[in-house]
């Protein structure tokens, strides 16, 4: 009796979750984090304006709610990105692959936010967009670059994608809710 209880809790959980996760969608200004944020949200392509402040938006995703807050990535709008880090479950870095010339201000920005106290409980998926252009980084270059594997305390996932298609982003997007229940 309690086991089938406990399967039809479970069954109800999965169905009805009323939990909400705040996710928090950065990256430095010009990788494609609205992009992102709208080709999952609505699956097309809308145009763009550097995103000053932040976009909230609720989106459910595998029976999944997650408030994803979408930050501003230039260089005076970083500093305001700890304002958004309490009760934050999950981190969405969006890195423009191409752009080699800034790896090592993103790395230092990811750093910068993986040891701060309102994030020590948060997963990381990184999404390595823009794919599609002949010189974009692989995620394993990525990985190396941004010294990925000297990560201890988070559980991460750096995901292949290009956010004008859509490519790759389901996936890193399945990622994400398979591990925010651990989180």
């Amino acid at each position: 009796m309690g086991s089938s209880l406990s399967i039809f809790a479970s069954i109800w959980n999965r169905f009805f979750n009323n939990a909400e996760y705040k996710v928090i969608i950065v990256g430095l200004n010009a990788a494609g984090k609205t992009t992102t944020l709208y080709k999952l949200l609505l699956d097309e392509v809308v145009s763009t304006t550097p995103t000053v402040g932040s976009n909230l938006e609720e989106f459910v995703y595998r029976n999944i709610r997650l408030l994803m807050w979408d930050l501003g990535g230039q260089d005076l709008l970083r500093s305001t990105w700890n304002q958004y880090y309490i009760n934050t479950q999950a981190v969405i870095l969006v890195i423009d692959s191409t752009d080699r010339a800034r790896v090592n201000l993103i790395k230092e920005e990811l750093f910068k936010m993986l040891a701060h106290e309102n994030l020590k409980k948060s997963i990381i998926l990184i999404y390595a967009n823009k794919q599609d252009l002949k010189d974009a980084m692989s995620p394993t270059e990525l990985s190396t670059l941004l010294s990925l594997h000297s990560i201890k305390d988070h559980d991460y996932h750096i995901q292949a994608c290009c956010a004008l298609t859509g490519q790759g982003l389901e996936s890193g997007l399945d990622w994400l809710v398979s591990h925010i229940n651990k989180s």
